[in-house]
């Protein structure tokens, strides 16, 4: 049974998570792998607590959002 584990930026739309989770589990059914076995976690961390480039997100994008 995969588990696949999706860290995003806080604030994305409940439609985009289950885009996002429909979308790998098509993947993984493509590859013959029963829908029902294929588990999506989908954590949001804020963007202070995720930093690129050694810099939190929220200052170096603070007018970003997620969809």
């Amino acid at each position: 049974m995969p588990i696949v584990d999706v860290k995003v930026w806080k604030g994305i739309s409940k439609d985009a998570v289950e885009h996002i989770i429909s979308g790998i589990t098509k993947v993984f059914v493509e590859l013959g792998i029963p829908e029902r076995a294929v588990e999506v976690i989908v954590h949001e961390i804020p963007k202070t607590h995720w930093g690129i480039g050694g810099s939190p997100t929220s200052k170096m994008m603070p007018d970003e959002t997620p969809p």
